[in-house]
């Protein structure tokens, strides 16, 4: 299919995966802004980087190309990172992360808990757009096996 300038246009859905891996940048830009501005420890900052290094090359698939496999693991991981936040939140009161040295009073400090859903909430949407993404570019198998 060519356009009226020549161009070849896509035969797929061009939205849903420019969505899907601008998405996914933001995650890997929130991963180095947070390693970058020091309220976690040293090896938690590196790990981030290296976190958001491992996404880069997936978000480019997905904006070229619509991979499969850069999908799945886009899926993957952001349904990781929902258990692994779910588990901070729930494991630390419902008060955020666990950092030393944390309030004097027994008043519960809900930031770091209105943070964390912020960040459950981001990556439920990735995993989301990219499930869905799946779902569209899959063949579809008529009855009888015809496609």
């Amino acid at each position: 299919m060519t356009t009226t300038a020549g161009r070849v246009r896509s035969a797929g859905p061009v939205l849903h995966p420019r969505i899907c891996a601008a998405l996914t940048a933001v995650s890997c830009l929130v991963h180095l802004w947070l390693a970058a501005s020091g309220h976690h420890d040293a090896w938690l900052g590196a790990l981030m980087i290296a976190l958001a290094a491992v996404c880069v090359p997936c978000t480019v698939h997905i904006w070229r190309h619509s991979r499969m496999g850069a999908l799945h693991q886009v899926t993957v991981s952001a349904l990781a990172m929902v258990f692994l936040h779910t588990i901070l939140l729930l494991g630390s009161g419902g008060a955020g992360h666990a950092h030393s040295g944390g309030p004097a009073s027994k008043v519960v400090d809900t930031s770091g808990a209105a943070e964390l859903l912020l960040v459950i909430g981001l990556e439920l949407t990735t995993a989301l757009l990219a499930a869905t993404l799946v779902a569209r570019l899959r063949p579809r198998v008529l009855p009888g096996g015809a496609r």
